[in-house]
């Protein structure tokens, strides 16, 4: 576990620990808009500073005790509907940025890769990086898929339908071991929980915003340099 992910768990803790001061509560509601917006970001092709938060915020909502705990269907649906949301955008700007949108944006030893995946085995170039976690990149994956043309209902059955078992298995996961790790880590948070419970949710709505950013900017460009087909 890395150290973003380890500062996330510690000051998700005091969130899920049953505090009853009004900003938990309000930032607890918050949360599964949150994971929806974080969802869109992590499953395109602008990287979040945090790898796999959406998985680290699955864990930790399913964590909570079973009466503080949002339905686990319904965590699952909104992180899948972020999920193909993100994947949708940017499976769009590959299709309009092409090959050369993609070269610009990837090292030349993975581009090889997936190009080589994706005429071979496309099915399969979307489905595996879309359930592995990181350090298996996703982004070139997806971009690939729009600028080789694969079927956009192909493409989004297969990227959906991954992004569902893999936060199907995170959620499992926190239903099954989170709540021994918020456990150990409530005993350290009781004096700078909140702090840092407003520091990285700041964090992490600050740059998903400049994700979305991004995403609109390279949409826009791409859209204006080459008319998109569906």
């Amino acid at each position: 576990m890395n150290v973003h992910s380890t500062l996330l768990i510690h000051a998700a803790s005091v969130l899920l620990a049953g505090n009853n001061h009004h900003l938990m509560h309000v930032l607890l509601r918050f949360g599964l808009i949150g994971l929806f917006l974080v969802s869109i970001v992590d499953s395109s092709f602008v990287p979040l500073p945090i790898p796999g938060v959406t998985d680290i915020m699955l864990i930790l909502y399913a964590a909570q005790p079973l009466a503080q705990r949002p339905d686990s269907v319904l965590l699952i649906a909104v992180a899948t509907a972020g999920s193909a949301l993100g994947g949708w955008f940017s499976w769009r700007v590959g299709q309009s940025g092409g090959m050369a949108f993609i070269e610009k944006r990837t090292p030349a030893r993975i581009f090889k890769r997936v190009c080589g995946w994706m005429e071979s085995h496309a099915i399969l170039a979307v489905a595996v990086p879309a359930i592995l976690p990181p350090p298996m990149p996703l982004s070139p994956f997806v971009l690939a898929a729009g600028a080789l043309k694969m079927s956009l209902r192909k493409f989004m059955v297969t990227f959906t339908a991954s992004r569902l078992v893999r936060h199907a298995i995170a959620v499992l996961l926190g239903i099954r071991y989170g709540k021994h790790v918020l456990v150990l880590w409530s005993k350290f948070s009781a004096k700078w929980g909140t702090p840092i419970l407003i520091v990285l949710w700041a964090f992490i709505l600050i740059s998903a915003g400049f994700a979305f950013w991004q995403l609109w900017k390279t949409s826009h460009t791409v859209g204006n340099r080459s008319p998109a087909t569906t």
